[in-house]
């Protein structure tokens, strides 16, 4: 019960300070921090808790937004009828793709994720480009009408809702990680012979896992269409395929809080940063390094370390 009561304590801590940020850094960035979080956090889970290293996350953004856009450009005004219609696109085709690639491990996942990421590029550039005009992308902003309660046309409210959004998702998470499922999943990993001996298979919990994931990926891909009015094919481009498992690191494979402690460096250092620094990739570069060398479970842990040990003495 402590435990759970200091878990709680810790996430409306930690958005709290996110709110508290946007009064301090630009909303822009800020919303971005927000929903790169969340696109952060499949990947995550995917690879902190089943295993499976995924260099395709772009291309279950991109089908999320563009299951948005598709709506909001051509069907209706409702930006959350469009988040649902993206979300549900986005449900449906991790399934599919699902049961073809969770038959994989390791580098064959990865290499797989990474081609289908080149595909799904490919179909949205060139062969769909009559419905989704190619490069040129789709520009649905002002078609996006007012909505009641939170309207998602303007920034602020936005900003509301997504922040809103990340604490149920990460309630979501945290709920999974204590659950059968969340145990099955982590042994999925570690030995799977131990696992179908308990009467468990490894395919449908990899499976679900991979779906529950790629679904949230997709979710920030419907927030990235509503947020920006637009969406081209660039948001699954081969260079941005890193992007994920990047942030994953270095904010702690496996922790709960570490997608959004290696979003806010990634992303300042990105946004911020570059400004001043032309090469800013080498500051992440030399990040990655001493975490994986030195073993630290990334920025969050190391944090965490830290305030256990001021903790113990000033305890």
């Amino acid at each position: 019960m402590m435990a759970t009561w200091r878990w709680w304590r810790g996430i409306l801590i930690t958005f709290g300070v996110l709110a508290a940020m946007r009064f301090v850094l630009p909303l822009p960035f800020m919303n971005e921090v927000l929903i790169f979080s969340i696109y952060t956090i499949g990947c995550n889970f995917l690879l902190g808790r089943v295993g499976f290293i995924s260099f395709g996350q772009p291309a279950y953004l991109a089908i999320g937004a563009y299951g948005t856009a598709f709506y909001l450009f051509y069907f209706g005004t409702n930006p959350y009828l469009g988040i649902l219609v993206g979300l549900a696109a986005g449900v449906i085709f991790a399934f599919i793709v699902g049961l073809l690639f969770v038959r994989l491990r390791s580098d064959y996942f990865a290499l797989v994720n990474l081609a289908l990421a080149v595909i799904v590029f490919y179909m949205f550039q060139k062969v769909l480009a009559g419905i989704t005009k190619g490069d040129n992308g789709l520009w649905f902003l002002t078609n996006i009408a007012s909505t009641p309660i939170l309207n998602l046309s303007r920034p602020a409210e936005f900003f509301v809702f997504v922040m809103l959004l990340g604490v149920a998702i990460w309630a979501f998470y945290k709920y999974l990680d204590d659950t059968v499922f969340g145990a099955c999943c982590l042994a999925t990993k570690l030995n799977e012979t131990k696992l179908e001996f308990l009467g468990y298979s490894n395919f449908r919990i990899r499976l679900t896992a991979f779906v529950i994931a790629n679904s949230t990926t997709a979710l920030a891909g419907c927030l990235y269409a509503i947020y920006l009015g637009f969406v081209s094919p660039e948001m699954t481009s081969p260079a941005r395929t890193a992007d994920p498992v990047v942030v994953t690191i270095l904010g702690g494979v496996g922790s709960l809080l570490g997608p959004i402690v290696g979003t806010v460096v990634y992303t300042g250092l990105r946004d911020v940063a570059s400004k001043f620094i032309g090469n800013w990739e080498l500051f992440v570069g030399i990040i990655l390094v001493f975490i994986m060398m030195s073993n630290s479970g990334g920025l969050y842990g190391s944090l965490e370390k830290l305030l256990n040990r001021w903790k113990r003495v000033n305890g």
